[in-house]
C-alpha cells in the first residue's frame, strides 16, 4: 500500500524569519457575507467567530508575539440594538469556549478600549479570563473592544495632563515614549502588518498611533472566509516587502555612498 503524507497547511510554506511581530486585523464583511447568502447578519458574525479561532491558533503556531483584532469599535454602539446585543452574547460565548485553550497554549488575553461600556456580565467575564490567562508567555491576544484610535489618543493626552498638573511630569519631558506608556497597547510591539478584509480601503479609526510604520494588506475576502490560506497570502506578501523606516534601500543594504 502506498503511504500518504499528512496534509500540509498553507502556513507551512511561509518563511518564518520574515513574519510580523505584531499583526493587527480589521475583521470586516460579516454582515455582507451573510446577506450574500440570504441570511441574517448575526449568522455572519457567528461564522466570523470561527475565523477568529483559526487566525488565533495560526498566529500562535507561527510564533507571533501579538495579535490585535478589531472586535467592536466605539462607533459600533450606533448599530441596531438587537445586533449589538447579539455581538455581546457572541463575545461572551467565544471567551468561554476559548478560555482553556488560551491557558493551555500560553496565550495572554488583553483588551484595548472603553471596556467599561460593555454590559456588566460581559465585562466581568472578560476581566476574569484576562486574569486567568495573565501568565501566558507565548502570545498576546489583544481584543479591541469599544475602541477608537482618536479616543485612545485623547485619553492618553488627558492622562499626561493630569500627571503634569500634579507635578509628576514636566511638559517639556513629554515625548513619544511617554505617550506610548499611556496607550492601551503599552508593552506591545508596534504593529508590523495591518490586514483589512472585505475590500474596504481605510483604517476606520483603528490603532492610529501604532500603525505609523505598518505595512497594509487589503483583501476582497469577507472575514468569515478568511482562513489559513488567506492568512498565508497576507503573511507572504508582508515577507516580500522592503521596510525602510525613512531610510533608502541602499542604506539598508549597507552600500549607500
Amino acid at each position: 500500500m502506498a503511504s500518504t503524507s499528512p496534509e500540509t497547511s498553507p502556513l507551512d510554506r511561509l518563511d518564518t524569519s520574515a513574519l510580523p511581530r505584531h499583526l493587527a486585523v480589521i475583521m470586516d464583511g460579516n454582515g455582507r457575507w451573510a446577506k450574500s447568502k440570504g441570511w441574517r447578519r448575526v449568522r455572519g458574525h457567528e461564522e466570523g467567530a470561527e475565523s477568529v479561532r483559526v487566525v488565533v491558533r495560526s498566529c500562535r503556531k507561527l510564533g507571533l508575539e501579538a495579535l490585535t483584532l478589531y472586535a467592536f469599535s466605539e462607533e459600533n454602539w450606533a448599530r441596531p440594538k438587537a445586533e449589538v446585543e447579539a455581538l455581546m452574547r457572541l463575545l461572551g460565548r467565544f471567551l468561554k469556549s476559548e478560555r482553556q485553550e488560551m491557558i493551555d497554549r500560553g496565550i495572554r488575553l488583553r483588551a484595548s478600549g472603553s471596556v467599561e461600556r460593555l454590559p456588566a456580565k460581559t465585562r466581568q467575564l472578560l476581566e476574569q479570563i484576562m486574569a486567568d490567562t495573565a501568565q501566558g508567555e507565548h502570545m498576546v491576544l489583544n481584543l479591541a473592544l469599544s475602541y477608537g484610535g482618536r479616543q485612545e489618543l485623547v485619553r492618553a493626552a488627558r492622562r499626561l495632563a493630569v500627571k503634569a498638573v500634579a507635578g509628576k511630569l514636566s511638559p517639556d519631558d513629554i515625548g513619544e515614549a511617554e505617550l506610548e506608556n499611556e496607550l492601551y497597547t503599552v508593552g506591545l510591539p508596534q504593529v508590523d502588518l495591518l490586514i483589512r478584509t472585505s475590500g474596504e480601503l481605510r483604517v476606520s479609526n483603528f490603532l492610529l498611533w501604532q500603525i505609523a510604520y505598518a505595512e497594509f494588506y487589503f483583501t476582497d475576502t469577507y472575514w468569515p472566509d478568511f482562513r489559513e490560506e488567506e492568512l498565508a497570502k497576507a503573511l507572504m506578501a508582508f515577507g516580500g516587502r522592503e521596510r525602510r523606516f525613512g531610510q533608502t534601500g541602499e542604506q539598508l543594504k549597507g552600500d549607500d555612498a
